[in-house]
């Protein structure tokens, strides 16, 4: 062990990563077990990692063990890769958008607002509403934009504390599409690495407290929390998951099958499987109805501007007959 982290730290070109792995390896070397040397850095391994170590120690499954976690690493990182090219396209479009609106208020509609007043024309509610913002926008941007600062600093500060993520979670898996794929992600996760903690000899009140730290929802993981008080007391594992909010039918009547028939590790593999499936379906839909969302939200914005120019224009017009 101490021959193979020394390799690693030698061709990890990671300069953080390089000195973990060498605080690792003296770790070992002053007698540490693997999963303690590990879990002495949290910011890098997080609790799923060094519970899984641990397991494949007690075990002496280490290398099966260690091929688990790789396939939950993956898994994970491909779901959050997708997701992240699924969000990419219309961070764009909205970023162009804006960037497009502020243009034509500040420099394009008072170029025009100019002409129509010279021509002595009513200016009528769009124009006027345009001409409001960008009053407030040329005059009061500072006021706005310390407001706007204020509001995100107290936002961030708030989404960091337990509350904070709980409400924007909860909130999260209302909106349509989006939190269908915030729970089917949740459950993947949750089957996925459940399957794999029991196969590794992990104990069923140490696997929901390490789902509990690592599902990465925190209303989940109030759930979780709630389960996990309910096994202490001798409660077996599907009777719990039907009195939770976000589990699903499905899973729940797999996990009972699975408690009854002695083959729950199987059972999850084949909900992980499912839910894998379904995220991706839940992911193509979402990226079908961004297009028409857009669509509409920049019809919008050019409908509104042309409103305000084009209204003066047409009066101008029927002044010069």
């Amino acid at each position: 062990m101490l021959s193979l982290l020394k390799v690693l730290e030698d061709q990890t070109e990671h300069p953080r990563l390089k000195r973990v792995l060498g605080e690792i390896h003296q770790s070992i070397k002053e007698g540490a077990s693997l999963h303690e040397a590990f879990r002495q850095h949290p910011t890098v391994f997080s609790p799923l990692y060094c519970n899984m170590l641990k397991a494949g120690e007690a075990s002496g499954a280490l290398n099966d063990v260690l091929d688990r976690l790789t396939y939950i690493i993956e898994h994970e990182y491909k779901v959050k890769a997708d997701i992240k090219s699924a969000m990419m396209y219309p961070l764009i479009v909205v970023c162009f958008l804006f960037i497009a609106f502020i243009i034509l208020l500040t420099a394009v509609i008072p170029r025009f607002v100019t002409i129509f007043k010279g021509a002595g024309l009513k200016l009528p509610l769009p124009t006027q509403i345009c001409m409001l913002m960008y009053q407030g926008l040329i005059h009061y941007w500072y006021i706005g934009l310390g407001i706007f600062a204020v509001v995100v600093v107290a936002l961030s500060y708030y989404l960091r504390t337990e509350q904070g993520k709980f409400v924007m979670y909860t909130l999260m898996m209302k909106v349509p599409i989006i939190g269908d794929l915030f729970v089917k992600s949740a459950i993947s996760r949750f089957a996925s690495i459940f399957s794999i903690l029991q196969s590794s000899g992990v104990d069923i009140l140490e696997t929901m407290a390490i789902l509990t730290d690592t599902i990465g929802n925190a209303a989940i993981s109030r759930e979780l929390a709630g389960i996990r008080d309910r096994l202490a007391e001798g409660h077996g594992i599907a009777e719990p998951l039907r009195s939770a909010k976000y589990f699903t039918p499905m899973l729940i009547n797999m996990v009972a099958i699975g408690e009854e028939s002695g083959n729950l590790e199987e059972m999850l593999r084949d909900v992980a499987l499912h839910y894998d499936t379904e995220v991706e379906y839940t992911m193509k839909k979402l990226s079908e109805a961004i297009g028409p969302v857009l669509t509409i939200g920049l019809a919008a914005v050019v409908g509104f501007f042309a409103l305000a120019i084009f209204l003066p224009m047409w009066d101008m017009t029927l002044m010069a007959k």
